[in-house]
């Protein structure tokens, strides 16, 4: 990957974590740079660096563009040829799950409770079974909407009233025998993989 295409990759990143829903423009990039700096970079540097015209950065703007993109600064270079960007290939499953959710984690930086909600998934000892589990609640109907409600209430407040996931608020015990006569279902059913897979490692200690 070339240096044009992550200050490119960046701008579009950028741009997604303030809400723009498109890619940063280079003046807004420019401003931004300008207004939460303090230290002003040209339009000219910035589209010879995109365009390729200029292939290497100063130290000076290396550094204030990682500073500004929260990224290493030595991530601002040309990759060499034959550079592969995830060099995982001696990992197993579990270990490349938790590196994309860590990677995930870093790149919605700006969104604190879903950021510590992928790291906390990353560092459990079973992230998959995590992700298969999540996919067992939101296929049960209103399950997780009654989870929301007595786990995350602040957050169950954001549904829209009426829609799908809206439920009858529940006690704890009325949500704990309905989400263990849930889960008992789908296990039997055999949609439920990871609760599963759970199962199965216990009956083999």
């Amino acid at each position: 990957m070339k240096l044009s295409d992550k200050i490119r990759y960046l701008r579009e990143v950028e741009g997604s974590l303030r809400g723009l829903g498109r890619a940063m423009t280079q003046q807004e990039l420019l401003r931004a740079i300008a207004d939460e700096m303090d230290q002003p970079l040209s339009q000219s540097y910035l589209s010879q660096i995109e365009s390729g015209a200029r292939p290497h950065l100063t130290n000076t703007t290396r550094l204030l563009l990682a500073k500004f993109f929260k990224v290493h600064p030595g991530y601002l270079v040309d990759d060499p040829e034959g550079y592969h960007a995830e060099l995982m290939s001696d990992l197993g499953l579990e270990d490349k799950l938790d590196l994309w959710l860590i990677g995930g984690a870093e790149r919605f930086r700006r969104d604190p409770e879903l950021r510590r909600a992928l790291l906390a998934i990353s560092k459990h000892e079973d992230s998959r079974c995590c992700l298969l589990l999540l996919e067992s609640i939101l296929e049960t109907p209103q399950l997780a909407a009654r989870l929301l409600e007595v786990l995350r209430p602040h957050t169950a407040a954001c549904v829209p009233v009426g829609s799908a996931m809206r439920a009858p608020r529940e006690t704890p015990g009325e949500l704990s025998a309905m989400t263990l006569s849930a889960g008992a279902k789908s296990v039997r059913s055999g949609k439920n993989k990871g609760l599963t897979t759970v199962a199965a490692r216990k009956g083999e200690k």
